[in-house]
C-alpha cells in the first residue's frame, strides 16, 4: 500500500469559521438556553460557561459521560484535558468536527446540540483521548477509554487508528474502526459501518479511507484496502478491493456502479447516498 492516506496536517476550519469565532457562537447559544430552558441551566453553566475553552469545555463534558467507578469523573477529566493541551491543534480539530455535522446534518440547528447530546461526536473527541494515551504508551488507560467508549455510545474506536479532522460520523451506533484503519480529512462515516480486518492476519491489515469518502449506512471495508478520495460506498456494501477516487461502489461483494459528476466530488459533505448503474470500470 502507499502511504498517499496518510492524515493531514490540521488546517483552518471550512467556511471562514475559526475555533475562536465557533467557541463564542457555542456560548452564545449556551447563554440562550439558560432563559429558553432553566432546568437545563446548571448543565450548560458548568459544562461550558464556566469553562475558558472549547478544548477544557470538551474535557469536561466527556468526563462526565464517560466517568465512572473504576476512573471518576475528575481524574477522567485531567486524562482528557492533558490530552487536548498536548495537542497545539486539538482545538481547531474539535471545532471542524462540530463545524462538520452542523453542514452535513440536516437536524442539527445549532453547534450546542451535537456538543451536548450527539454520540458521534463524543465517541471522536474521546477516541483522540484515547489516541494521545495509546502513544503516550499508557495502553491500559487508552484501552479503558476505548471500553467506555463502545459501552456509553455504541461505537468501538481502536485507539491505535489514525483519523482526520472534520469527520461526522453520524449515530455512531454499530461503528467499528480497527487498530491500523486510516481516516483522512472530510470523511461521512453512518451507522454500522465497519473498517475491519479480513482473517486473522496481524500487521497493517484495516483499510484506509482517503479524504471526502461517504460510507453509507452499514458498508462493511475489509482489509488492507483503499477507498480512494470522493469516494462512496453504497448502504450495506462489503467492499473486499480498492475503491477508485471519485466512484460508488455498491453490492456484495461491492463493484463500481458509477462514476461522479464533477459537481459531486466531495459526497461525504453532499451525504447523497443514491447511486447509479453505469458500466463499471
Amino acid at each position: 500500500m502507499t502511504s498517499s492516506a496518510a492524515i493531514p496536517s490540521p488546517r483552518a476550519t471550512s467556511r471562514g469559521t475559526d475555533e475562536g469565532d465557533l467557541w463564542a457562537e457555542l456560548r452564545a447559544e449556551a447563554e440562550a438556553v439558560l432563559v429558553e430552558e432553566p432546568l437545563y441551566a446548571g448543565i450548560v453553566q458548568a459544562t461550558i460557561l464556566d469553562q475558558r475553552s472549547l478544548a477544557q469545555a470538551f474535557a469536561y463534558r466527556l468526563a462526565h459521560r464517560l466517568g465512572d467507578g473504576d476512573l471518576a469523573r475528575l481524574s477522567m477529566r485531567d486524562l482528557c484535558l492533558s490530552a487536548f493541551e498536548a495537542d497545539p491543534h486539538a482545538g481547531a480539530n474539535a471545532a471542524r468536527d462540530l463545524i462538520a455535522i452542523r453542514e452535513r446534518d440536516p437536524t442539527c440547528r445549532r453547534y450546542l446540540d451535537p456538543f451536548l447530546f450527539y454520540k458521534g461526536l463524543a465517541a471522536l473527541e474521546a477516541y483522540r483521548v484515547a489516541h494521545w494515551l495509546w502513544h503516550q504508551g499508557r495502553a491500559t488507560l487508552s484501552l479503558h477509554v476505548q471500553s467506555r467508549i463502545s459501552e456509553v455510545f455504541g461505537c468501538d474506536i481502536h485507539p491505535a487508528a489514525r483519523i482526520g479532522s472534520g469527520v461526522f460520523i453520524d449515530h455512531a451506533t454499530g461503528v467499528v474502526i480497527g487498530e491500523t484503519a486510516v481516516v483522512a480529512d472530510d470523511v461521512s462515516i453512518l451507522q454500522s459501518v465497519t473498517l475491519g480486518g479480513n482473517g486473522k492476519e496481524s500487521g497493517d491489515r484495516h483499510p484506509k479511507v482517503e479524504r471526502g469518502v461517504l460510507l453509507s449506512v452499514g458498508a462493511k471495508v475489509l482489509g488492507n484496502i483503499r477507498v480512494g478520495e470522493g469516494a462512496k460506498v453504497a448502504a450495506a456494501a462489503v467492499v473486499l478491493h480498492d475503491v477508485p477516487p471519485h466512484t460508488t461502489v455498491a453490492g456484495v461483494p461491492a463493484r463500481v456502479v458509477s462514476r461522479l459528476a464533477a459537481d459531486e466530488e466531495q459526497p461525504a459533505r453532499s451525504m447523497d447516498q443514491s447511486f447509479g448503474f453505469g458500466d463499471g470500470i
